[in-house]
């Protein structure tokens, strides 16, 4: 049931995302072109989003447990550290040049589009780029104590 509701519930991001254009890197892209070819129609997409998640959240926290799990698994960390800086300068420039925010990006990969797959490739190399240069942190700081 559990893989079921999570296909099911990435099938309906990844339409959502294909009708919204979010999928589309040029409709993204004027998105930020504040000065020249601006097209303001995502921030409505994302206002939406922020909607639905505010009151989504307000009535499904109300409950015990969510229904497929024995708990809600919620970010307990409050702190802003280099990582989480970083990570989000990274992703919004990487964002903004490309166009495709992974959300977006996955459900393009249907189109067959090359543009698509280099950028999914990339995504996951940089993912397993942190993590290698993460642990090499960890393995560095436990060798010098």
């Amino acid at each position: 049931m559990r893989l079921f509701s999570a296909y099911l519930i990435g099938l309906i991001f990844g339409v959502g995302i294909m009708i919204s254009g979010m999928a589309n890197p040029a409709k993204v892209v004027n998105f930020f072109d504040i000065a020249g070819t601006w097209d303001p129609s995502l921030a409505f997409v994302m206002g939406g989003g922020l909607l639905v998640a505010f009151v989504g959240y307000r009535f499904v926290l109300r409950r015990a447990a969510p229904l497929l799990d024995t708990r809600f698994h919620l970010p307990t960390r409050k702190d802003l550290d280099l990582r989480l800086i970083g990570g989000s300068a990274v992703f919004g420039i990487g964002w903004g040049i490309s166009g495709f925010c992974p959300g977006g990006a996955l459900p393009a990969l249907g189109s067959g589009r090359w543009e698509v797959a280099i950028y999914v490739a990339a995504l996951a190399a940089g993912i397993y780029l942190a993590k290698f240069l993460q642990s090499s942190s960890r393995s560095a700081k436990r060798s010098a104590a």
